[in-house]
């Protein structure tokens, strides 16, 4: 959520910043939120005055034996007045809380304004595209003797899903253990298990809510309307960056760094074309989620750190991709900066994105009302970071694909290979049916 008071103090310099990102801001409903505000306010003040103005006047009648009843009447209808204004203060800033609920994150001044992914701009490459000596398959093809089901999954459940068995579910594990240990053994963060259910004030607090709601799995089950109100999880950023929601952190907490493995639940609709075939987009699939919770000085170091913790795996597993910034008009709702690690598919002939790193500021804090007592003994919001290290379920893909051979076989990156039994290569159950 943004500070209402930069609202207050800088709204032209706001409006400019969101239009940036495709959003007009209705400057002139919330000048009229503000000035009705104002009003309410100063009113509730003045009745607030009166009214302490009465109860000493009373306590002097009353040290001088006087008749008070008048005076108490008036203060009955001063404290009728009060509450009336009170009560309409309270909607007023309930309204104000939903305004802003609406807008995004300012994008930082380093962000490359544009209105959408064409205006994206490549930072750098890493690792050379494979060339094969046959006609490249992609992974729905690769996958299909070696234990990648979609049939199954649309009998069980309908299209963009997946069943796995044998050496596919096996490379799934593998690369979500792998990435596990890499980023707990090797880049310092606590490895955390975490629920996939969640309410709506941890979706309110990292701002899939109000905004998102459709793109959101909700469970329903007895009970008062509240208690069933829940979600399942777009993504592990939801639960590990509330697991510090409405707390004051020591400072000698921070930098705080958690992951974990989780599936995520999407209902997006996604793209059509080649996103409907197989795995690229999918209502249910796994990811290592990274996230930071950071001093504000620390946060611009912290997400080019998070980057390269997800460049780390994909180096490790030998896969080329490219990592871009992306543009105003193409960043996420609580994003201030944003990279994407796109990796490279050989059956597609292009990079897709495998992981999504953020820094989100103070935006998020806010929501959440989560603080650090800094080193003059002040509270103050901390920065929220989040990335994919990296999306499982995308990184298989990217295997199956790169590292395919002729006769359908596929080798198994050797950082994999103590999480595979030693498996080397995958081979084809030629036993299975098509």
């Amino acid at each position: 959520m943004l500070d209402i008071q930069m609202l207050r103090g800088q709204l032209d310099t706001v409006a400019a910043r969101l239009l940036t990102r495709g959003l007009r801001l209705d400057t002139a409903a919330f000048l009229a939120l503000e000035e009705e505000r104002k009003t309410l306010q100063t009113r509730t003040q003045e009745f607030q005055a009166q009214r302490n103005t009465l109860s000493k006047k009373i306590g002097v009648l009353k040290g001088k034996g006087e008749d008070v009843s008048a005076v108490l009447a008036e203060v009955g209808l001063l404290g009728d007045e009060l509450g009336r204004c009170e009560q309409a203060l309270s909607i007023l800033l309930g309204q104000m809380d939903v305004f802003l609920a609406t807008l995004p994150n300012l994008p930082q001044d380093s962000v490359p304004a544009g209105p959408g992914e064409a205006a994206n701009l490549e930072i750098r490459r890493w690792g050379t595209a494979p060339i094969f000596g046959f006609e490249v398959r992609d992974h729905v093809d690769v996958g299909a003797a070696l234990g990648l089901d979609f049939n199954t999954a649309a009998k069980l459940s309908g299209s963009r899903f997946c069943f796995m068995r044998g050496q596919v579910a096996l490379l799934h594990r593998a690369l979500a253990q792998f990435m596990l240990d890499t980023h707990t053994r090797e880049h310092g963060y606590t490895e955390c298990y975490t629920p996939y259910i969640v309410n709506r004030e941890a979706l309110e607090g990292t701002g899939q809510l109000p905004k998102f709601r459709d793109d959101m799995f909700w469970v329903f089950r007895g009970g008062d309307e509240e208690a069933r109100e829940q979600y399942l999880i777009s993504t592990a950023e939801i639960s590990l960056t509330n697991s510090v929601r409405e707390q004051i952190l020591p400072i000698g907490a921070l930098p705080l760094k958690l992951t974990a493995h989780s599936p995520c639940f999407r209902s997006e609709a996604g793209g059509g074309g080649r996103d409907v075939r197989g795995m690229i987009r999918q209502h249910q699939f796994d990811k290592v989620e990274m996230v930071q919770i950071v001093r504000p000085e620390q946060s611009g170091a912290a997400l080019e750190e998070m980057v390269g913790h997800a460049e780390a795996i994909l180096q490790k597993l030998g896969l080329p991709y490219r990592v871009i910034v992306l543009c105003t008009g193409d960043m996420g709702f609580s994003a201030a900066k944003t990279y994407d690690l796109e990796v490279w598919l050989p059956a597609q002939n292009t990079y897709r994105e495998i992981s999504s790193c953020s820094n989100c500021e103070s935006f998020q804090a806010r929501r959440m009302q989560t603080r650090f007592r800094n080193a003059q003994g002040k509270n103050e919001l901390v920065h929220t970071l989040n990335g994919s290290g990296l999306a499982v379920g995308r990184t298989l893909v990217a295997v199956l694909e790169n590292f395919q051979r002729a006769d359908g076989s596929v080798i198994v990156p050797e950082a994999l290979r103590p999480y595979m039994g030693g498996m080397e290569v995958m081979v084809p159950d030629m036993s299975r049916p098509d």
